[in-house]
């Protein structure tokens, strides 16, 4: 799925990026993100269509500077933790200004004609709300984790991936219940007359 490939900048940082190493993992997601951005608007993507991609540049660059100035900051070891606090503020925050940022994204995989129907619109407020408690369970969990056992891998790595994969299947099956269910209900519901009874 395309919009994921907006996601590779954060989990490059995952894998790259440890307790002494954050900076490699920084810069990286921050080429990636820029790199991602310039290929984006050059082949005409709308902003709206690229939010994740501009978040993570935002990001990046804010972690690439601070790992720089300050290597051996506090924040250090909750760099994963620190990622989806970033990846959650920007779910509620395309929530709360009500432009949910999966709806760009969606556009390009749907006919224009569902694009204003609100519908389309509800679906995308349910996927991005769906990112958004993931995206917020994975935060506090893995601050929680790391401040009480900061050499958990394991469990960080396990709370990082379920953080993307559970919300990504969400994203992939939830239309497709919505369009069963009104197919259900539109064979459900009586058909007009047609007839010519006076």
């Amino acid at each position: 799925m395309r919009g994921l490939l907006g996601f590779s900048p954060w989990i490059l940082y995952a894998i790259i990026a440890t307790s002494d190493e954050w900076r490699w993992g920084a810069i990286t997601g921050l080429v990636i993100a820029l790199v991602l951005v310039l290929v984006d608007r050059r082949s005409g993507r709308a902003w709206d269509e690229m939010v994740i991609e501009s978040s993570a540049a935002v990001f990046f660059a804010c972690l690439t500077v601070l790992s720089l100035v300050d290597p051996h900051s506090f924040l250090t070891p909750y760099g994963p933790a620190l990622v989806n606090v970033w990846l959650a503020g920007t779910a509620w925050g395309s929530l709360a200004i009500r432009k949910p940022f999966t709806l760009g994204i969606a556009r390009t995989m749907a006919p224009k004609e569902v694009w204003e129907t609100p519908v389309f619109y509800r679906i995308n407020v349910v996927i991005t709300t769906a990112w958004a408690i993931a995206f917020t369970v994975a935060a506090v969990s893995l601050t929680f984790v790391l401040a009480a056992a900061p050499h958990a891998t394991a469990v960080v790595i396990s709370i990082k991936a379920l953080s993307f994969v559970v919300p990504a299947v969400f994203t992939a099956r939830y239309p497709k219940v919505v369009q069963a269910r009104a197919r259900r209900t539109a064979a459900a519901s009586p058909s007009p007359s047609t007839g010519t009874d006076k």
